[in-house]
């Protein structure tokens, strides 16, 4: 095999590739067993059939054709290590010259990875948002909490909103009932909107053992789109009481003993919380940064799979809730071309991080153990509810093990990254990488304990 490689673009290469015939000879023994396993001919058995009768049967050029599609993929892999090309995506093929017992010529386009001159990360400054939490934060979480916390007691008065109604529904057009369209004993928070448009209106001002009727627009079935009158009756009207904020509502709803205790725990959470959001937003500029400043280029086959992948999870994802790709455009108002832009342009960010930590890593010679190959490989199962074997079994199978090898090692890549990069927030004060630790520290613990 010969073969010589130009470069395209500081992204992509072509390789020509010339294989003498007598080197596809084992693909071409192979293709004619395989063949020969498929086709039934009398007076042979199977497997046994000559290669005379194949050529007869099936044709040569059918023969060569199944050899040469299994030679390539090799033979490209032997020019790539010749050349030390270090390359990304599938190749584009185009077989240039072949005739049945002569060389064959084909060429092979494909990404490559760039060259890139990396900054020292100790170069890079980013300035985040201020940490500042306000009360109104921490009554919002209390009252939350409040709310879980609230008993229903049955009231003789007419229902207001906010108060639990029970409910019996029936829906008629034109007189006639609607199949399906009634419902009896439903629970109902008036002013939730969570039941039909014009319940919540139609159902404020009544006591239990009264009715009303109101008109609302049907959504599905039969009579979808007309209008339809529908008769509320109400059986019971329940108000939602909620405990006082005492030093007993804290013992009842936190391990706290005391208010103070439980609104301090609160704080501490979102203060945590909120470190971590600068942390991560401090990652996004830096990655921005680094990426600007060692102008990193996106390989264009790379970046139209990622934007196909992408594109088809998104739709795979609206089927599961039983929605199409054009409801949401129309729910969303957006093109098709607007959605393909968007993705293009994730996808462009994504691929040129993706380089730039690759680079990183192999520059600093970063190594993945098997335990933290592993652990990866658990975290990432629990999140699809697999045995970890099960799932590593399937990732194996589907080419994707080596997919999830190197976002740990782009990972460990990142966090040396982020270690030398300095912090600052809006009022110059230095942000440390402590929040963030704290939290793998405490997602590591949970994981030990499952």
């Amino acid at each position: 095999m010969k073969s010589t490689v130009e470069t395209l673009s500081p992204t992509r290469v072509r390789l020509a590739i010339e294989v003498p015939f007598v080197e596809l000879e084992p693909s071409l023994k192979k293709a004619y067993r395989e063949i020969g396993q498929q086709v039934q001919v009398p007076g042979f058995r199977r497997g046994k059939v000559p290669a005379a009768v194949i050529d007869q049967r099936v044709g040569r050029g059918a023969v060569l054709n199944e050899a040469v599609q299994e030679a390539i993929p090799q033979n490209i892999l032997a020019a790539v290590r010749e050349h030390d090309l270090k390359t990304l995506g599938r190749p584009e093929v185009e077989i240039t010259e072949f005739n049945d017992g002569d060389s064959l010529n084909f060429t092979a386009e494909v990404d490559v990875r760039p060259e890139i001159t990396l900054p020292d990360p100790a170069s890079i400054e980013v300035t985040v948002d201020e940490l500042q939490i306000d009360d109104t934060e921490i009554d919002e979480q209390v009252k939350s909490l409040r709310e879980r916390f609230a008993t229903l007691k049955t009231v003789e008065r007419a229902a207001q909103d906010g108060d639990f109604v029970q409910i019996d529904l029936n829906a008629t057009v034109d007189g006639e009932d609607v199949p399906g369209g009634s419902a009896t004993n439903l629970s109902h928070e008036v002013g939730s909107q969570q039941l039909l448009p014009g319940l919540d209106e139609a159902v404020v001002g009544l006591a239990a053992g009264e009715s009303a009727t109101f008109t609302t627009q049907l959504v599905g079935g039969d009579f979808a789109g007309k209008d339809a009158e529908v008769t509320v009756t109400v059986r019971t009207v329940k108000e939602k009481e909620l405990p006082e904020l005492d030093d007993e509502f804290a013992q009842l709803a936190s391990e706290f003993d005391t208010l103070e205790e439980l609104r301090a725990d609160v704080r501490e959470r979102i203060t945590k919380g909120k470190r971590v959001e600068q942390i991560y937003a401090a990652r996004d500029k830096a990655l921005e940064q680094l990426v600007a400043a060692a102008e990193v280029p996106a390989p264009e086959g790379v970046v139209r799979e990622e934007v196909e992948s992408r594109k088809q999870a998104m739709i795979d994802q609206l089927e599961r809730i039983g929605a199409s790709l054009e409801e949401y455009l129309a729910a969303e108002e957006k093109t098709e071309e607007q959605i393909d832009e968007e993705l293009t342009t994730a996808a462009t960010d994504g691929v040129k991080i993706q380089l730039l930590l690759d680079t990183l890593a192999d520059a600093e010679d970063v190594q993945v153990s098997d335990d933290e190959f592993g652990h990866e490989i658990v975290h990432r199962a629990q999140r699809a509810g697999m045995p970890p074997q099960q799932y590593y079994d399937q990732l194996v199978r589907s080419g994707a093990a080596g997919a999830v090898f190197g976002d740990v090692r782009r990972g460990k890549a990142l966090a040396s990254v982020m270690e030398r990069i300095t912090i600052k927030d809006a009022a110059g004060n230095p942000v440390t990488l402590d929040a963030l630790k704290a939290e793998a520290d405490e997602t590591h613990d949970h994981d030990h304990e499952h």
